[in-house]
């Protein structure tokens, strides 16, 4: 077990998510246990629209700044739905990432089956090896697959699915009902994973009932694009210097997070 699976399975592993190479380092230096990143903040951040369009290429040197800047912590790259349909592609560029340095992955089932995602899972496994941890996202609550009565028992189906093919944990983003998070805990033998969510229980309940790791999702990002188009907007509308200094961090705190050359 490398110490990034170990982290799954201590308590509740509370995961910010970078954007890029320089929130990687302040995360990090506010005492994030490892870094994951968001694929909405990256292709953001790189001025392209989330959803598997970003560049494969983009994606990797991505995940070559977030792994620089985090300085020996693990981090987790969002691999969307690996870029491709193609299962012996998504393993190719799976193992693009672990040779830049990713520790782990999520990689999601979206709009397709549960089968296909597997698929990518298992040549994954067989490309890399048992070292990465593989996230496996399942979107039935963020995509209302059936009635919300049924969500509990597709998830779990598809969680076995994923974890016979090689996953290490089950993510279900949308899940906030603490009901529906106790019965997922018992139902599947994977760490389960939830993303920050309006109605989501805090992390001390969320720890009590077994989930076992939390992810901010673009929280972080969104609040952070959401401040910066308020500031924008003032200042374009009066030019006024006070606003841009209020609760920012200064150049020299900013520049002594970032790692030295070499």
């Amino acid at each position: 077990m490398t110490p990034f699976h170990a982290l799954h399975h201590d308590g509740l592993l509370i995961l910010p998510n970078a954007w890029d190479g320089g929130s990687a380092a302040l995360m990090r230096a506010k005492g994030a246990k490892a870094i994951a990143t968001t694929s909405a903040g990256v292709a953001w951040a790189l001025g392209w629209p989330d959803g598997d369009a970003l560049p494969v290429d983009r994606a990797v040197q991505v995940c070559v700044d977030v792994v620089r800047a985090a300085q020996g912590l693990p981090v987790s790259i969002d691999f969307e739905g690996g870029y491709s349909d193609d299962p012996a592609a998504v393993a190719a560029q799976a193992k693009r990432l672990v040779e830049a340095g990713a520790q782990g992955i999520n990689i999601e089932d979206g709009g397709g089956t549960p089968e296909l995602l597997a698929s990518k899972i298992a040549a994954i496994r067989a490309a890399v090896g048992p070292d990465l941890f593989v996230n496996a996202r399942c979107d039935v609550w963020l995509r209302g697959v059936g009635e919300p009565g049924t969500r509990v028992a597709e998830a779990t189906r598809r969680g076995a699915i994923y974890q016979a093919a090689g996953a290490d944990g089950l993510f279900t983003p949308g899940l906030t009902d603490a009901a529906d998070i106790a019965a997922m805990v018992a139902a599947t033998l994977l760490p389960l994973n939830l993303l920050a969510y309006p109605g989501l229980p805090d992390a001390k309940t969320l720890e009590a009932l077994g989930v076992r790791r939390l992810s901010a999702g673009s929280g972080i990002c969104g609040a952070t694009w959401g401040r910066a188009a308020a500031l924008t907007e003032g200042f374009l509308a009066d030019g006024r210097s006070e606003p841009l200094g209020e609760g920012a961090l200064g150049w020299g705190e900013v520049n002594a997070l970032m790692p030295d050359a070499g």
